[in-house]
C-alpha cells in the first residue's frame, strides 16, 4: 500500500510538473489557442490567432492567363513554393482603422501628412496624382473611425507597429507577405478564398464593380465603354460602394479575417523582388531585395479581378501614401 501511495504521488506530481510547463509554455507564447480573438488593450486593434500549418505561396499554373494578366505582368508571384508556418500567430481580424491610427497620432505626435496620391478621374480613365491637401484624415471621401485608414506609408505603418510594442510589451509587426497570403487564403488554393470565380465578390469585398464604373463615368462625363467591355477590369456585380467601406461590412473568410481582399491595399513587411526564386519557405518577411520599395497586398476599393486575388502583389515606394493603401497587423508572442 505504501509503495502504492509514494507511486500516486509521485504520478500526481509529475502531473502538476507537467500543467505547470505547458501553463509556462502558454504564457511565454503569449497566445491563446488558434481560432481565439484578443484585443491587448482598448486602443488596439482585436487580433485573431491562426493556426501553424503549410500552404502552397503564388499564383497556380495557368491562373495568370485566365485571369487576364497582362504578359508583362506575369510571373511576379512565382515560382509556386511550399511555405511551412512553423508557429501560430495572431493577425488582425480587420484593416486598421482611423480611429484606432488616430488614437496612436494622439498619443505619440507622429506627423502622416502630406502629399497623398489620390485616384483622378478623367475622360477615358484615371491616375493617381498627388494632392497636398490630401492626409489620412481627409483622403478626399468620407471615412468614420471604423473605416480602414488610408494616406499612410509604410514607414507610418512601422511606426504605429512599434508604438503597439511599445504599448503592450508585445512583439507587434506588419505581417511577412507570406503571413499575408497564408491567412488571406485560409487554407483555400483558389484565386479568391471563396473560390476561382470573381462573381460573387460583392459579398465578400469592396471592390472596383458597378457602382464604381457609374461614378468614373459620372466624374468623367463620358462612357468608358472600353472598361464596360472588360470583364477583367471591373466585377460585374454592385457592392454599392465606391470609395472605403467600414471594415467588417462583408463575409469573412475561414480564419474569420474580414477585407483580405479589397477594401484598401495593406502593406507588409516585406522588400520588393521581381518573383519567388530565393523567397524564405519558413514564413519569415524577405528582408533582401530591393528595400525601398515594399510590398502591398489584397487590393483596394478601385481594383478588379486581375488584381483582387490572393496571390497578387504590388510595389510601392516605402515613404508614399496612396488614398487606397492602409495596413494590418500581426503579433508573434
Amino acid at each position: 500500500m505504501g509503495a502504492m501511495l509514494r507511486l500516486l504521488a509521485a504520478a500526481g506530481t509529475a502531473f502538476v510538473l507537467a500543467a505547470a510547463a505547458a501553463g509556462t509554455a502558454r504564457a511565454q507564447s503569449g497566445l491563446p489557442a488558434a481560432g481565439s480573438s484578443f484585443r491587448d488593450c482598448p486602443e488596439c486593434p482585436e487580433m485573431v490567432v491562426v493556426p501553424a500549418g503549410g500552404f502552397t505561396m503564388g499564383a497556380a499554373p495557368g491562373e495568370e492567363k485566365r485571369e487576364g494578366i497582362p504578359s508583362e505582368y506575369r510571373g511576379r508571384a512565382q515560382p509556386q513554393h511550399r511555405v511551412a508556418v512553423a508557429r501560430p500567430f495572431a493577425i488582425g481580424r480587420f484593416e486598421v482603422t482611423l480611429g484606432e491610427f488616430a488614437a496612436f497620432v494622439r498619443e505619440t505626435g507622429h506627423a502622416a501628412g502630406g502629399p497623398c496620391y489620390r485616384l483622378h478621374v478623367e475622360a477615358g480613365g484615371f491616375k493617381l496624382k498627388p494632392d497636398n491637401a490630401a492626409n489620412w484624415r481627409n483622403p478626399g471621401f468620407r471615412q468614420t473611425d471604423r473605416s480602414p485608414v488610408v494616406c499612410v506609408s509604410w514607414d507610418d505603418a512601422k511606426a504605429y507597429v512599434a508604438w503597439l510594442g511599445r504599448k503592450t510589451g508585445r512583439r507587434y509587426a506588419l505581417p511577412s507577405e507570406a503571413q499575408w497570403e497564408y491567412a488571406a487564403r485560409a487554407g483555400s488554393p483558389h484565386a479568391r478564398f471563396w473560390g476561382d470565380d470573381p462573381g460573387p465578390a460583392c459579398l465578400y469585398a469592396n471592390v472596383r464593380d458597378q457602382a464604381f464604373l457609374r461614378r468614373l463615368n459620372d466624374d468623367a462625363k463620358t462612357n468608358n465603354r472600353e472598361y464596360e467591355n472588360d470583364p477583367s477590369f471591373w466585377f460585374q456585380c454592385n457592392d454599392g460602394q465606391v470609395f472605403t467601406t467600414p471594415v467588417g461590412g462583408f463575409r469573412a473568410n475561414a480564419y474569420g479575417l474580414y477585407d483580405m481582399l479589397g477594401n484598401v491595399w495593406e502593406w507588409v513587411e516585406d522588400c520588393w523582388n521581381e518573383n519567388y526564386n530565393g523567397a524564405p519557405a519558413d514564413g519569415s518577411a524577405w528582408v533582401a531585395g530591393d528595400c525601398s520599395q515594399r510590398v502591398a497586398r489584397g487590393g483596394s476599393w478601385n481594383y478588379g479581378p486581375r488584381i483582387l486575388r490572393s496571390a497578387d502583389r504590388f510595389r510601392e515606394t516605402a515613404g508614399y501614401r496612396l488614398d487606397s493603401s492602409g495596413f494590418r497587423v500581426a503579433r508573434a508572442d
